[in-house]
């Protein structure tokens, strides 16, 4: 009876332990998560660095010496819920640069840093989500997954990713797109993508339990183009009651 009984409730855990939740559910989790944010509009001030192949091309465009192993400037990002975001790179000596993305419509101001562009997209379509029905916010962010090819047809599945769990979705695939979500808050943690050029993308998002910044933007985003680690943002303090101007987007 003893033996009947454990092998029972190996049954039970294992079945358990198999479940993962659909991709349909996961979006939706993560968009209500965002909605009971209540967030309209925030500002992040932080640092940028650059590293490898990025050195240069953000020396070009910022105006400043790039013969180094890398490049440090003050940056900021600036959300207008929903679908409005900026990316600011402020150097205190060289020119400013700006990437922006207003509902999917892109554009640069000053030199144009495409590392800052790829973080940019993905921080848009996942964090500066709003609904104002119940399918809205989950609609959009199904739409950014399609845009980037990641596959929401087969099974969701379970990884780690910087010591927490997370869902999944796209296939097991590392060369394929993939959408990573913490399994425990329902907060993006990693987008990957191939662009048009087949240069493959992968920015990942973490922890979003720094005081400064709490679960409306993570402490840390990272930027890694072709496997390499390309630009780093590390957020300082978040306002949510600064005024974003609509001409900003």
């Amino acid at each position: 009876m003893r033996r009947a009984a454990v092998a029972a409730a190996c049954l039970a855990s294992t079945a358990a332990l198999a479940f993962v939740m659909p991709s349909f559910s996961i979006l939706r989790h993560m968009t209500n998560a965002r909605d009971d944010l209540s967030l309209f509009s925030v500002r992040i001030d932080g640092l940028a660095s650059f590293h490898g192949t990025a050195v240069r091309e953000a020396g070009a465009a910022l105006g400043i010496p790039s013969d180094r192993p890398e490049i440090l400037t003050d940056a900021s990002f600036s959300l207008k819920l929903p679908g409005r975001c900026r990316l600011d790179f402020i150097p205190l000596e060289g020119n400013r640069a700006a990437a922006v993305d207003s509902n999917g419509k892109k554009r640069t101001e000053g030199g144009a840093v495409a590392v800052g562009q790829a973080a940019l997209g993905p921080v848009c379509a996942l964090l500066a989500v709003r609904s104002s029905s119940d399918n809205e916010a989950r609609a959009a962010v199904e739409r950014y997954l399609e845009q980037s090819k990641v596959d929401r047809s087969g099974k969701t599945w379970l990884a780690r990713f910087g010591g927490d769990v997370a869902y999944v979705i796209g296939p097991r695939d590392d060369t394929r797109a993939q959408f990573w979500v913490f399994k425990d808050t329902f907060l993006p943690a990693r987008m990957r993508w191939s662009d048009e050029q087949g240069v493959s993308w992968d920015v990942r998002f973490y922890d979003y339990t720094s005081p400064a910044t709490g679960e409306w933007f993570p402490r840390l985003l990272e930027v890694h183009r072709g496997g390499e680690l390309v630009l780093r943002f590390t957020s300082l303090k978040a306002d949510t009651k600064s005024t974003l101007a609509d001409k900003l987007f």
